[in-house]
């Protein structure tokens, strides 16, 4: 299960004394934790996936603007954070297996105009969920139903 790797990872962390590391990791799982608490839920890995997605993507916008105001030494910080969270994701699709997805999905859900996309985008988000970006996929879809 992956909470339980994400927190034999921070007790790693701790004896290893690798501060950053342990930072990141303490940041997830507190990330985590919150969801559960509003949500009243246990999270499974699907939904810890989304978790760590989400985080993925706001340390990136936080790079934009670091970088937009000068501020070299907090995007490189924030990179570094990325590059820890990105270890809990499952292996990348391919652009091959991205496209051939999307026509599965196009297919299955008999999607013709942009209006299905909707439809198209929720028959992918459970399949590609961590393993892709999903602006990229959306876009891809777009240009496909166009």
């Amino acid at each position: 299960m992956l909470r339980n790797r994400i927190q034999d990872d921070m007790k790693n962390a701790m004896r290893a004394k690798d501060m950053n590391r342990l930072g990141t990791i303490r940041l997830l799982l507190a990330a985590i934790k919150q969801r559960e608490v509003d949500e009243r839920i246990t999270l499974d890995d699907t939904q810890i996936l989304i978790v760590i997605d989400k985080m993925i993507r706001q340390r990136n916008d936080s790079i934009t603007q670091y970088k937009a105001a000068n501020r070299v030494d907090l995007a490189d910080k924030e990179a570094a954070e990325i590059e820890i969270l990105k270890a809990y994701l499952p292996t990348q699709l391919g652009d091959n297996e991205i496209e051939d997805l999307i026509k599965e999905a196009v297919a299955a859900t008999n999607a013709s105009t942009i209006k299905d996309m909707s439809k198209v985008m929720a028959y992918l988000k459970p399949k590609v969920q961590g393993r892709a970006d999903i602006a990229k996929i959306s876009a891809q879809i777009k240009a496909i139903l166009n």
